[in-house]
This record gives structure tokens, sequence and C-alpha cells, in this order.
């Protein structure tokens, strides 16, 4: 059975945003959505937020499906870093995702190494990488990134500021979309 597992970002929580109206669509198409409360959102650290992500994968595999927003994505890519072997999953979809701690002191924690591109494709099958023209935390500069670090194939949303529920982002119809595409 395929599975999709989302991860909030900082000051996020299970229910926030877009997440109720995309747990109810792919429920409704059968496929097992994981949605967990990541440790402390206010002022979380690396270890936990992997080790909480470690233990609802399980034993990740080609059914298994990320979906990240924001302090979720960086936490998705270390997670993908720790796997071994030929540890798989199918993909991840990276919603206003970035590559440093964008001068936030509460993301310091999960930029004190540099990001292991390799290591990470290594273990992911397709990703995908959504930002917004008009988010005011996260510039559009880090979807470029992505692809060209990851081969992420990038989307650039229109007027949706940084996806969240605070923002009126309470449906996400290209993330139900680019997720069902990599369902198949």
């Amino acid at each position: 059975m395929k599975r999709v597992i989302l991860v909030h970002g900082l000051n996020g929580y299970p229910q926030e945003g877009w997440h109720p109206w995309l747990i109810r669509e792919l429920e409704n198409r059968q496929v097992k959505v994981i949605n967990p409360a990541m440790p402390n959102p206010h002022s979380p650290k690396q270890r936990y937020w992997v080790s909480k992500l470690q233990e609802v994968v399980g034993n990740p595999d080609e059914n298994t499906f990320l979906i990240g927003h924001s302090l979720g994505c960086i936490t998705i890519l270390r997670y993908l870093e720790s796997l071994h072997g030929s540890q798989r999953i199918g993909g991840v979809i990276l919603l206003a995702g970035f590559t440093d701690d964008l001068d936030i002191q509460e993301l310091k924690d999960f930029f004190r190494k540099d990001i292991n591109w390799e290591e990470i494709k290594k273990h992911c099958g397709r990703l995908i990488s959504i930002h917004s023209d008009d988010d005011p935390v996260v510039p559009l500069e880090y979807g470029n990134i992505f692809k060209e670090k990851l081969n992420a194939e990038e989307i650039t949303e229109h007027e949706k500021k940084h996806f969240s529920g605070d923002d009126d982002i309470y449906e996400l119809p290209i993330l139900l979309e680019k997720l069902t595409e990599l369902l198949r």
C-alpha cells in the first residue's frame, strides 16, 4: 500500500492549513496518510525531528512518499542522508523548501553541516520542489538550487505566499496533482 507522510514546518502542527484537505483527498483515493506532530515545533532540533521521521517511516520503500513544508523539507533531506545501502523511498515533494538557515535562529541547528546532495539522490526516486513567487520567507532561488543539485522538478505557484494557513491556503491543487503523479 502506498503511504504519504507529511512533515510540517517551524511552528506548524498536523491540522494546519492545507493538511486536512490533502488528507481527505488522499484517503478518498485509498492512500494511507501519516501526519505526525513534530517535536517542539517552536524550538526544533534536527536530531529530534529526523529521529521522529525515522520512527514514523519505519522501513523505507518505494511505496513511501514524503511531503515537507518549509522546515519539513530540510528534515526530509537530512532523513534521506541518514539512509543506508539500497534503502530508497518513492518520492518527495518539497514545499517552500530552503538550503540554509534564512538567518532564522530556530533553523540554525539544521544547517550545522553541508547538505549531502549525492547521498540524498541515492535514496530517493523523483523529487518535486514547489515555491511561491511572493513567499515572504523563502525566495524563489531555492527552487533553482533543488533543480540543480537534486534534478528536482521545479514549480512556481503565484501568490501563495508561504503556503500556510496563516496565508489562507487551505487547499493546494498543484500539490495533489503532483503527488498523484508520484503515486502512479
